[in-house]
């Protein structure tokens, strides 16, 4: 699928909310008009109503692998959520990000950056398997970090993490990013 397919499927502005509890994905379900929600809590018990509840909404929800509990973090576990309905997958790990595109989902690799080293380890990972799109911690990233990446990648670059303005947001889309994800709610309009 082509960059700007996925970042349109993942967003209709620069944004992607980021809820880190229930509340506040309850919030971007009637306040955001974001096609998708990150989802950066949970837990299987919960799982299945935030799944009905945003496809109710016509929302999909992007489930962080790394951050829902109760889930095994294997084959198994990776073909119950794609059967539970699962469209899209966020995680670190690379093993978990080729289950999940095997299974058909839709996959965000999630890459931390601290320094150029970080850069030659995110790629030497994505070396097994090509997810649909590289997401980068912190978005604060310098334009020439964000390049470098997409050159090798070939994938549509996305950031999050550290955005707490307006402004914040604009420096990254400037800096390269495709979109953002952010966890406060005064960004998702």
């Amino acid at each position: 699928m082509a960059a700007c397919s996925i970042v349109k499927l993942l967003c209709n502005g620069y944004v992607i909310p980021a809820p880190r509890n229930y509340e506040d994905f309850k919030y971007a379900l009637e306040h955001s008009s974001s096609p998708s929600i990150s989802l950066l809590f949970g837990d299987i018990n919960i799982l299945p109503e935030l799944l009905l509840q945003a496809r109710a909404k016509k929302k999909r929800a992007l489930v962080h692998l790394d951050l829902l509990g109760g889930v095994g973090k294997d084959k198994a576990g990776i073909v119950f959520l794609a059967r539970m309905g699962v469209a899209a997958v966020i995680t670190t790990k690379p093993q978990l990000g080729k289950l999940a595109r095997e299974s058909g989902m839709l996959v965000i690799h999630r890459l931390f950056l601290m320094d150029s080293e970080a850069i030659k380890t995110g790629v030497n990972l994505l070396k097994g398997y090509k997810p649909d799109a590289l997401e980068l911690l912190p978005a604060s990233v310098p334009a020439n970090v964000v390049a470098e990446l997409a050159a090798l990648t070939g994938l549509p670059i996305l950031g999050g993490g550290l955005m707490h303005t307006a402004e914040d947001i604009k420096q990254a889309i400037n800096s390269g990013l495709s979109a953002v994800s952010a966890s406060k709610r005064e960004l998702w309009g």
